[in-house]
Formats: structure tokens, sequence, C-alpha cells
């Protein structure tokens, strides 16, 4: 009796669901996505290469995360061998995978275009849910579906250029796929047999990511130059930052925060309702850049923001 009493190592006890408090998570971890945009678009124009700074990213994250495992909940630091699969399916399908697929399609497509691609992610998790798992979906939810994705375009302006890069839009659609991948396979571990804790969760997704990355750029080759000196933030002043202090905020509250969020935010909603909340990122990104960068927006992708935001609302009134 004993044994069935205590938790097995990375157990997480989950509390009772209240989607209120996912919610508002979710939220604060697209906060934080979307404002991590501008300093990481300023790491990248110092010098330092957008695969890199995915490698700095994941592994700074693990090495932090794994520090604060190490500290807090030592059993979390143990795998299950049936836990391995889904963990590299996560870390490398779901993190690594749109990390690197993104950056590299907005090297080729403008970024609101690649946005919209990519976040037409709860279009396929909604058919998931509906043909494999054959959950029952009111028609209600089909349209505020759409109604997010119209406003998507309309935010992202996609009728002034319709001539788009084939391979932009290949890696955009699989960022896409992978952020799918990223929803149903933390979904599943949160909720598995296993039920592995978030923060833990969310370090071995992050080392699995850091080893690939490790892989296929090792460190003796890092161009450690490119992190010398520093970097003006646009629309922060005229004060410039060390480059190592932006890499960093990129780790901590550009990943690690958010990241661990997202993942909390799962023990109260489902991946359906996690990937449509995150919709809301590509508008609070405009909004930031609005703000920051003097970006301001045009009467018809404000129709399309509350557009986006009345989609959102419809679709999970009638879940």
């Amino acid at each position: 009796m004993t044994d069935l009493a205590e938790p097995l190592p990375g157990v997480a006890i989950v509390p009772r669901a209240s989607p209120l408090r996912g919610y508002a998570m979710y939220l604060v971890a697209a906060f934080l996505f979307s404002l991590n945009g501008t300093v990481a678009k300023t790491v990248m124009a110092s010098g330092v290469d957008v695969w890199r700074l995915s490698q700095l990213r994941t592994t700074g994250s693990f090495l932090v995360l794994l520090a604060f495992v190490a500290l807090t909940n030592r059993r979390a630091l143990r795998l299950a061998r049936a836990e391995v699969p889904l963990l590299l399916v996560y870390g490398l399908g779901g993190i690594a995978a749109t990390q690197a697929l993104y950056f590299f399609s907005i090297q080729r497509l403008p970024i609101g275009v690649s946005l919209l691609i990519e976040f037409t992610s709860p279009l396929v998790i909604a058919l998931w849910f509906r043909f494999a798992l054959r959950h029952r979906t009111k028609p209600a939810v089909w349209i505020g579906l759409v109604m997010a994705l119209a406003g998507l375009a309309v935010v992202a302006q996609v009728w002034e250029g319709f001539t788009l890069d084939a391979l932009g839009v290949a890696a955009a659609i699989g960022a896409m796929l992978a952020l799918v991948v990223y929803f149903l396979s933390a979904d599943a571990q949160v909720r598995g047999p296993h039920r592995r804790d978030p923060v833990s969760l969310t370090m071995w997704g992050m080392g699995a990511a850091a080893a690939f990355w490790a892989i296929l750029q090792p460190w003796w080759t890092y161009p450690w130059g490119t992190l010398g000196g520093s970097a003006l933030v646009e629309g922060t002043g005229t004060a410039a930052w060390p480059v190592p202090l932006l890499v960093g905020y990129v780790v901590v509250l550009g990943t690690v925060v958010p990241f661990s969020l997202v993942v909390l935010s799962m023990q109260h909603l489902r991946a359906s309702q996690a990937s449509v909340i995150g919709m809301t990122e590509p508008i609070m990104a405009i909004g930031i850049a609005w703000v920051l960068l003097g970006e301001v927006l045009s009467p018809a992708q404000l129709i399309g923001a509350v557009i986006v935001l009345g989609g959102i609302l419809l679709a999970e009134l009638n879940r």
C-alpha cells in the first residue's frame, strides 16, 4: 500500500481544473512571447545567426530549468523508459522544429504572412479532435475559427502581396504542423499515465532540443565573438544593451517563463482551447510593435483584431 501512496518520480499532482486560471496563464505567456520578438530581433541584428540563437535559447533554457528542478524536485530528474519517445516528439517536433522553421520562414516571407500560416494550427487541432478522437464539435466553433483566421488575414494585410516564396511557405506550414505537435504532445504528457509536472516537462523538452542543436551545430564551432559588444533595442531610447544580457532575456523571460506557463495552463485547458487562445499572440505582437516601434495599425487592421478576438470568444463559448 505504501508504494501506491508514494508519487512516482516526476509525477505531477494535478490541481482541480480552473479554465479561468488556465486562460490567464496562457495570455501572460503569449504576451511574453510577443515582447520577446523585439529583443530577439535586436540580437539577430547585432550579428547572431538565427540558428545559433535557437541553440542558445534552448540550451540556456534547459540549464536554467535543470538547476531549478534539481533544487526543488530532484525526483523529476528521473525518467521512465515509457516517457522517452513522447518527450523526444515534444522536444524535437514541438520545440526545436517550431522555432527553427518559423525563423527560416520569416527570412523569406513577411512576418504577418508567416504568423498567419502558423496560427492555422487550431484548425488542424480541431480536425484532430473531431476525426481522430471523435469529439463532437458545434458548428459555432468552426464559425469562430474561420472568423479568427479571417481576422488574422486582415491584420496581416495579405492582400498587399500574393507572390510568396515557395520555401518560405513550406517552412511556415512546417512550423504550423510543429506547433500542433507541441500542443498535442504537451497535452498528452500532463494528462497521461505518468502525469509529468509542467516544469520538468519543459526542462526535458528543452533538453531534447538542445541535444539536437548540439549535434547539428557542435559547441566547439560556436562563433563566440558575435556575443561581444552591445545593441540598441528599438523603441527603448538611446541606451545600448550588452548582447549577452539580451540573450539572457531571450532565455529567461522569452522562453523559460512563457513555455512553463503554457504547459501549466494545460493542466486547466485542453490542447484545442490553449491553441485558440494562443491566436492572440500575433495581435499582441502587433500591439507591442505599435508602442515600441511606432508601427501604427491601420483602421482595417484594428477591425481585423476585433474579428480575431470575436472569433476566439465565439469558439470558446460554444466549444
